[in-house]
């Protein structure tokens, strides 16, 4: 199927939907979902973004002013995944024990308000990927319109670019324990570091970052194309003293750059 073929699936399959709860990041995928539902379904649409200490105040405004923007049904749950049991050491299936409260709590909400259905916005590039997450989707019977669709990250960006979406070319974000080695206990202090070293890279102009947590020292990850604007002596002066403060002892740059997953790469 081509692109306009992959988009006329995506809105004829939401079309038989009566009623829809989506799960509501502020991403470049669940925006775009949420808008296209929106676009066929209106009213009989609620976005649900939960937030907790492991997701930005940056993502969470964005994802309130996108609905505002658009009049689009929006409900903020709190969701801390630190109180989920087993959450906090880390395991290999930590995106689960996430998602499983995620869509539980969800669930409730649909279930009080008599809508039908859950989705989420996860694609066909996710399939490639050790995504935990999807074992959950699975068992609470979760839609994944965007991947019934066979639609891939690209082709949701350039649909994003057509529809007007501010999202289409924003990085790809995933939510902050993505940043700890399994095994490495997470915090809500941990958490908050990891929050303000990206947040002061991308105030210095970086736009894709990932700033990953090995006890003392924090690894960080930018985009290819970005790694020349790194080396500069008085920014990594500048870094590594605010990292410092932080809680850091050492600050390194990774050399293969930014990619989604790195912390799978030891499994």
């Amino acid at each position: 199927m081509d692109l306009q073929e992959k988009f006329d699936l995506l809105k004829k399959n939401l079309s038989t939907l009566d009623s829809l709860c989506i799960a509501f990041s502020g991403g470049v995928d669940s925006t775009f979902l949420l808008k296209a539902a929106y676009d066929v379904l209106g009213d009989k649409v609620l976005a649900i973004t939960a937030r907790s200490s492991t997701y930005p105040e940056r993502e969470y405004k964005e994802a309130v002013e996108f609905t505002k923007k658009y009049g689009i049904p929006h409900k903020v749950i709190l969701s801390e995944e630190l109180d989920v049991d087993g959450f906090t050491d880390n395991p290999v299936n930590r995106c689960y024990l996430c998602k499983n409260e995620l869509f539980e709590k969800i669930d409730e909400i649909a279930k009080a308000k008599g809508i039908s259905y859950i989705a989420e916005g996860s694609n066909m590039d996710d399939l490639g990927d050790y995504r935990p997450g999807l074992t959950a989707v699975s068992e609470h019977k979760v839609l994944s319109p965007l991947r019934e669709a066979g639609l891939t990250k690209e082709e949701i960006r350039s649909l994003s670019k057509e529809m007007g979406l501010p999202t289409w070319n924003k990085p790809a974000f995933a939510c902050l324990s993505s940043r700890f080695p399994y095994g490495q206990k997470i915090t809500k202090e941990k958490l908050e570091m990891v929050d303000k070293a990206e947040q002061f890279l991308l105030d210095h102009g970086f736009r894709q970052v990932r700033v990953r947590h090995h006890g003392d020292i924090a690894r960080i990850e930018v985009g290819q194309i970005e790694m020349e604007k790194f080396l500069n002596l008085d920014l990594m002066k500048e870094v590594q003293e605010y990292y410092k403060k932080l809680g850091f002892s050492y600050t390194a740059l990774d050399l293969k750059g930014y990619r989604t997953g790195s912390m799978n790469e030891t499994l």
